[in-house]
């Protein structure tokens, strides 16, 4: 099989609601459709309904089925919401922003003592947003799948 198809990754956003969040439907939606998972963020309410933020990785084709079973399962499926932009012009490479990312999508060539940005490796969770001294970093909304 093509390594690229078994590289394909999504993070999206759960809901789950109280019947759901009592069962282990995301350990049981990694072993159906042989799907690795990250959870990036995850709470259960009061009310017992739970939210979790959670990158899953794997075959496309096993995603979309993954997809398809957690919304049987009643749960709701959206994508994260949230993009972070940097604003090459405006970023002074100080690297503040790269002590704060948690999933390493900000980093710092010691060579050149540039910072990069993967935006494949970013998880939307702002922090680089909060520390950035010039504000280089943003979060801009994005309403498509």
């Amino acid at each position: 099989m093509h390594d690229a198809i078994k590289d394909y990754r999504k993070i999206i956003y759960l809901v789950f609601p109280p019947e759901a969040s009592i069962r282990p439907v995301t350990c049981d939606m990694s072993r159906l459709f042989n799907l690795t998972f990250n959870i990036l963020k995850a709470q259960i309410s009061p009310r017992q309904e739970g939210y979790m933020t959670l990158e899953l990785g794997g075959d496309e084709a096993d995603y979309h089925k993954a997809i398809e079973y957690l919304r049987e399962q009643g749960v709701k499926i959206t994508p994260v919401a949230q993009k972070i932009f940097r604003d090459e012009d405006s970023c002074v490479e100080c690297g503040l922003c790269t002590a704060l990312c948690p999933g390493k999508a900000l980093y710092l060539d010691r060579t050149t003592r540039r910072v990069f940005f993967d935006a494949d490796k970013c998880t939307a969770c702002g922090m680089c947003t909060r520390i950035c001294p010039v504000n280089a970093m943003r979060v801009e909304m994005d309403n498509g799948w």
